[in-house]
């Protein structure tokens, strides 16, 4: 009769294992699981092989990639005349007015007078014994300037001082005039101020309908004293410049002077200043001196990608790879080829003071580079950030680069789709192996079960055996 077989679950790599019994002493588990492991062991290996050498390039790809897009950022920061053609300026008392330029500005001094300030119109009422509680009257508050008006109504529930200003700076009409109150030995006084400033900030205000009230806070325009004193007038900055007049609604002032920008600190009438306009060769020198160090940020960074160590005999995951090949040379190329249209003594970067070193990064000499700005600004901007320059042309080729449609964009989606197929034949293998791990199952268990069987049936006959034998003996010697 056959013994009745216990089972026990074991856990391995590819999923769990199901012992069916120890009837024939076999070790169901283990046998499974190194059958198994010998028949995917190859697949195995492959596939681990594959996604160690697409992780490798997907981070060698998004090394390159970080290093060209880190130097586009600080390209894109230089490119165009306007950053190698640089002007500062300074003013004789920064007190007075302080003055920036731009690239356009021409050299030079300029005398510059401050004759007053731009202002905004600003009107205080006449006082309110009562304080803010003071109920003035209902009705419609209208105050207009010359780009428009708007309107407030007042009733009951904010007829007071206090009411009337919440209302005028609630309106979601208001068109720039803001109300508040003073306090004083008298009462309270609403003070109505323009938020802008210049001769066109002044405004009126009228009322209509109600019960008449607010007709104590109308305001019919310049000479009207009847409710209001002008503690402000409104009124443009004016400034003369070289002696030629110069109006500004505010106090920054960008019309006297081509490129220049004046910034107006305090009123002194008839006195000139000097505004003093020259290049800003430490600011072109800068920004030159930014490129290149942009530039050796990205050498440096890319040099392992193609390095080879003879000594270890290890090379860089994009050793001998065309992609990088193009990068670099696209990169050299756009640093040092000639500039057309600029002086020839000036039209590369190396007749201007740049070195290359051993290791592919650069230095600058700045007093060539000095010399050759002092000698043709011009041409410096020009070689620099002209239609053909070092930085426009960069920048051309780092688009095209780092674009929809370039060579780095069709590897990364090669390599994901390297990374998808991976990842699918991992889960196929998977799949394909628990197909067999289940056959090696049905087919121990079924000679566990035979071996069990067996082993029973031996039994039981070499029981039988021995009782045959021991009758036998019993009969011969009952014979004797």
């Amino acid at each position: 009769m056959a013994t009745t077989a216990t089972s026990a679950t074991t856990g391995t790599g590819s999923g769990l294992i199901q012992s069916l019994g120890i009837g024939s002493g076999l070790n169901v588990a283990s046998l499974v699981t190194q059958l198994v492991g010998a028949e995917r062991a190859a697949s195995d290996s492959r596939i681990t092989r594959q996604a160690n050498q697409v992780g490798t390039q997907i981070s060698a790809l998004g090394s390159l990639k970080g290093a060209v897009s880190s130097f586009q950022a600080v390209v894109n920061s230089v490119t165009g005349l306007d950053s190698y053609r640089l002007k500062s300026a300074g003013s004789a008392d920064a007190t007075v007015f302080a003055a920036s330029a731009g690239p356009t500005a021409v050299a030079g001094t300029y005398p510059v007078s401050v004759q007053q300030l731009a202002q905004g119109a600003q009107l205080l009422s006449k006082n309110f014994t009562a304080g803010s509680a003071a109920v003035v009257g209902t009705g419609a508050l209208t105050i207009a300037r010359s780009t428009g008006n708007f309107s407030v109504a007042i009733d009951s529930g904010n007829n007071t001082l206090a009411g009337i200003r919440d209302a005028i700076n609630a309106s979601p009409d208001n068109i720039g005039v803001k109300a508040s109150l003073v306090y004083g030995t008298g009462g309270a006084q609403l003070v109505l101020s323009s938020s802008s400033t210049g001769a066109d900030s002044s405004f009126t205000v009228a009322t209509s309908g109600g019960d008449g009230g607010l007709a104590a806070l109308t305001y019919a325009g310049a000479g009207d004293t009847s409710n209001y004193s002008v503690s402000q007038a409104a009124q443009d900055a004016i400034v003369l410049v070289a002696g030629v007049e110069a109006h500004s609604a505010s106090n920054t002032v960008t019309t006297a002077i081509d490129g220049v920008t004046l910034n107006l600190v305090a009123a002194k009438k008839d006195t000139p200043l000097n505004l003093t306009v020259s290049s800003n060769d430490s600011g072109v020198l800068l920004n030159a001196q930014k490129l290149l160090k942009a530039y050796n940020a990205m050498v440096t960074s890319l040099a392992p990608l193609g390095s080879y160590d003879a000594t270890s005999q290890s090379a860089g995951p994009m050793l001998g790879d065309s992609l990088l090949g193009s990068v670099t040379d696209q990169m050299r190329r756009g640093m040092f080829d000639p500039v057309a249209g600029v002086n020839a003594a000036r039209n590369t970067l190396s007749a201007i003071g740049v070195k290359t070193a051993f290791d592919g990064t650069l230095t600058l000499d700045v007093t060539k580079f000095q010399a050759a700005l002092t000698a043709d600004p011009n041409g410096v901007a020009q070689l620099f950030g002209g239609t053909g320059g070092v930085a426009t042309r960069l920048s051309a080729k780092l688009e095209g680069l780092l674009g929809t449609g370039s060579a780095i964009a069709a590897r990364d989606s090669n390599l994901t789709a390297s990374q998808k197929d991976i990842t699918a034949q991992q889960t196929a293998l998977d799949a394909r192996m628990a197909v067999v791990q289940q056959r090696y199952l049905t087919q121990f268990n079924a000679l566990d079960q035979l071996m069990s069987q067996m082993q029973s049936t031996a039994g039981y006959l070499t029981q039988q055996l021995s009782s045959s034998l021991q009758l036998a003996n019993y009969t011969t010697a009952s014979n004797k």
